[in-house]
């Protein structure tokens, strides 16, 4: 606790009993967080399976890639053997478009489904779910031989599991997460996003240098399965959420569940204003919008002004975040070893880490998997520094502004860079090329000061009990719709927009700075304040009437230290 008030400045730290800041949440938010792993390792894996030499030359991929007809998103793209497969009709862009992005249509119909399904059966089982789906996925896909049939159904399922993952983990940690440090346990989920990510990459390099044949593929596509199982084992010991179980009247165990996160007796204060908080914010709930069917949630939502307002910045937000361009990596390769070395890193198109790493003595796909893989190293520790000691300090807003405005000026930093003096294959590179490729590297650490993690963070943590399914569900789609879109238009832009694409890098560094001014006027601070309270901060509700979690607990303990005092004062207590 010592070290944590060091560390996280907010008002909530101060007043909020040390109690609740234990291991159990921790470990209870890591466990939940194993579902944002599943997303970074199939991001890395099949990111870097698709350059593998052994998957390219199997029965999956028969003819040369080129940059119109394979993009190597982070999904798989896989160009098909026309004549084998059944699509004579089809050019050979339309099929590498009819097979890409399985895993993002997967994930976006997970991303929904998720919501009505948690919120009837609970989000324990509805992570288990998520385990199950993905591992399933895994097995089509580890197995499937060279049946394309089998690959794409493994990715479709695997990406229900991604897209019903990246709802329910954010606001299963949010519904138990203390408020002081709330920011820093949802953006765990981030963590272990990018954590999942750089391990895929590791594990991709490590298989290209010590297995052989179809095995540097299969044990790769394998290893996808491995959090899906940690998520299955660490959620066997934590417990349902306790406002999932207040919004169903569970109030018993909602009270029992609650008292053992925060480690506090259930008649402490702090544990019994909580639930006040929680029963006066569904009261008020209920009493705006009677019903609690579809319909019902449906108005709660669009036409109370408050409620709205939350579920249009939770979509915004998503859409800017993916219109930075981040999630946009892969490699567009063509027959010739040249062009092959030309590889695209997190929205922008990182033509110098190859050539770099080439005079490091790594050549070939090693040289393309070693880059990633730093720059997976990059994303981790930037991610780790913001958790530990500024998402509840700095803050939501003031995360959101400056790592916008430190990403835009990276992007135009390359795109005048590209436009000037554009890296040139066996060419030297100069000065400014090193820098070009620190401004990558520093935009994936400005990406993970802000408006990586807030996001989830933020999407989470703002909305009503009844709506916090819905408006994550709806946020998360929203993240899938969009890293599509940019995805697919990112190959196009790179070859339209300017010579040598410059034009890419000024469009996303424009979006950048564009989203500063968004947050400046429509996002308020939510740091230290209680899920509850975000209906008053957002004008639904008014919780004059009921005391602070933290101020009630302190004056608890002041009439507990008063007593004390009285007793050892009266001559009849000696």
């Amino acid at each position: 606790m010592g070290l944590l008030q060091r560390i996280v400045r907010n008002d909530a730290m101060k007043i909020d009993p040390p109690e609740i800041y234990s291991w159990h949440v921790l470990l209870l938010a890591c466990s939940a967080c194993f579902g944002g792993m599943l997303f970074g390792m199939d991001i890395g894996i099949i990111g870097g399976v698709l350059t593998l030499p052994a998957f390219e030359s199997s029965v999956f991929i028969h003819y040369p890639l080129t940059s119109t007809t394979s993009m190597k998103l982070e999904y798989i793209v896989l160009n098909v053997n026309d004549r084998e497969f059944g699509i004579a009709g089809l050019s050979k862009t339309d099929a590498a478009n009819l097979s890409a992005n399985i895993v993002s249509a997967g994930a976006f119909a997970g991303a929904l489904i998720a919501n009505p399904i948690s919120d009837r059966i609970g989000r324990k089982p509805g992570l288990y779910m998520v385990s199950i789906l993905t591992i399933v996925g895994v097995i089509f896909q580890s197995a499937s031989s060279g049946k394309l049939a089998a690959m794409y159904i493994g990715r479709f399922i695997s990406g229900l599991g991604l897209g019903a993952a990246t709802m329910l983990t954010p606001t299963y940690i949010s519904e138990n997460a203390p408020r002081a440090i709330r920011g820093a346990l949802t953006g765990l989920y981030q963590l272990f996003e990018t954590t999942g990510a750089m391990l895929a990459f590791w594990i991709n390099y490590g298989s290209l240098l010590h297995l052989t044949g179809n095995s540097t593929w299969i044990v790769p596509l394998s290893m996808q399965a491995l959090p899906a199982i940690l998520l299955s084992i660490g959620m066997f010991f934590c417990h349902e959420s306790p406002r999932f179980l207040a919004r169903n009247d569970n109030w018993e165990q909602a009270s029992a569940i609650l008292s053992k996160v925060r480690s506090l007796p259930i008649e402490h204060p702090y544990v019994q204003t909580e639930l006040q908080e929680m029963q006066a914010q569904l009261e008020e709930e209920r009493a705006l919008i009677g019903g609690s069917g579809w319909w019902d949630i449906q108005r709660e939502m669009w036409t109370i002004s408050g409620n709205r307002k939350r579920a249009l910045i939770s979509i915004f937000l998503m859409v800017c975040q993916q219109m930075t361009g981040t999630n946009v990596r892969g490699a567009t390769t063509s027959g010739s070893a040249e062009t092959a070395n030309k590889i695209y890193s997190a929205t922008a198109i990182n033509y110098y880490a190859p050539t770099i790493f080439t005079d490091l003595g790594v050549t070939g796909n090693a040289n393309s998997l070693f880059a990633t893989g730093i720059y997976g190293v990059c994303k981790v520790v930037g991610c780790a520094l913001f958790l530990l000691f500024l998402a509840d300090s700095l803050g939501r807003k003031k995360s959101l502004l400056g790592s916008a405005i430190a990403m835009g000026l990276c992007m135009f930093y390359l795109g005048f860079y590209v436009r000037f003096d554009p890296p040139k294959l066996g060419s030297a590179v100069p000065p400014a090329g090193y820098i070009a490729l620190v401004a990558v590297y520093l935009f994936a650490v400005f990406f993970q000061f802000g408006w990586g993690p807030v996001c989830w963070i933020y999407v989470s943590e703002i909305p009503t009990a009844r709506l916090r399914g819905l408006n994550v569900s709806l946020a998360a789609a929203t993240q899938w719709l969009f890293n599509f879109v940019v995805a697919r238009a990112t190959p196009v832009m790179l070859t339209t927009v300017g010579n040598a694409g410059y034009g890419t890098y000024f469009i996303f560094g424009s979006f950048c700075f564009a989203m500063f001014f968004f947050v400046w006027f429509f996002i308020p601070e939510t740091k230290g304040i209680s899920l509850e309270r975000m209906d008053e901060l957002f004008g639904v509700a008014d919780f004059k009437n009921i005391e602070d979690v933290g101020v009630a607990a302190q004056h608890a303990e002041q009439e507990k230290a008063h007593e004390i005092q009285i007793e050892r004062l009266d001559p009849r207590s000696v």
